[in-house]
């Protein structure tokens, strides 16, 4: 059998494939570009150039597949309805579905799709940190608005927990809050990783709109901007408060954030900095 994995080279559709791989399953990765993702992805996975959010050209990329892995991404929500009843039809009768963080168009297609779905609703992912490399390599610094804890989550865990559900049977109809085994601020994750590299990291409070216009900046629309600042500013119950569903669904405890930074430590190291930044 054929699962099919959208999202494959992306930051928790990578680790899916693996996992897959792993276990001995035969995989296609849809991918825009097959070329770059041989070089990202496991041996043996089959590639199939395309995208899900154009669902009327995967009828190659559907054919054979009876499990797919979906990954909820920007313009899914108007296409993916469609991509779901394609599925179906070609064959699909088992389904993950990463959510976009609310259960929009595609996840309740996926709900209403009559086959085995399961949807992962993880917290923060841990790989967010990685937006800290730069200001960490070039200064030594941190610049964020709010210091409340968060219960992020590896993305490791997330493909292993996708691919449980997508091969073993007792996971229909469920929805999974996936988080890590602990609730960091952003000042305990900087302490686990200035002791991983070896240097001193401040943390340095900036507003609220500078955090904004900072995400608008990198091509962010200031809505999306809005909602992402605003989610850190008011965190809910679900992203503080650590769950055993990792645990309980692959038979072991979740990576802690200690285990993800030893596997990034390289993308934070950077030139020394003269003197030290303090934190205000």
């Amino acid at each position: 059998m054929t699962t099919l994995v959208t999202g494959a080279t992306g930051n928790t559709g990578r680790h899916v494939v693996a996992e897959l791989v792993r276990r001995g399953e035969h995989v296609r990765a849809l991918t825009r570009d097959p070329a770059a993702a041989g070089a990202v992805l496991p041996p043996g996975v089959e590639l199939a150039a395309g995208t899900h959010t154009a669902p009327e050209a995967l009828g190659a990329a559907l054919e054979g597949v009876t499990r797919l892995h979906i990954t909820v991404t920007a313009g899914l929500a108007d296409v993916g309805p469609e991509l779901v009843p394609r599925a179906v039809g070609a064959g699909v009768r088992r389904i993950t579905v990463l959510w976009g963080g609310g259960v929009g168009p595609v996840e309740q297609a996926v709900a209403d799709s009559g086959v085995e779905w399961t949807r992962l609703e993880p917290q923060e992912f841990m790989s967010n940190t990685l937006t800290w490399a730069e200001s960490i390599r070039a200064e030594g610094a941190v610049r964020e608005p709010y210091d409340f804890p968060s219960a992020l989550v590896h993305e490791a865990d997330i493909g292993a927990v996708a691919a449980a559900a997508l091969l073993e049977d007792g996971h229909a109809g469920r929805a999974y809050n996936l988080t890590g085994p602990e609730a960091l601020t952003p000042r305990e994750r900087i302490a686990i990783l200035s002791r991983a590299i070896g240097r001193d990291i401040a943390f340095v409070p900036i507003a609220h709109e500078q955090a904004v216009d900072r995400l608008v900046a990198t091509g962010v629309p200031r809505a999306d901007a809005e909602y992402v600042i605003g989610w850190y500013a008011t965190p809910t119950d679900d992203s503080t408060t650590v769950v055993d569903t990792v645990e309980r669904v692959t038979g072991r405890p979740a990576r802690t954030f200690a285990q993800w930074t030893a596997d990034h430590t390289d993308r934070f190291h950077g030139s020394s900095v003269p003197g030290r930044v303090t934190a205000t």
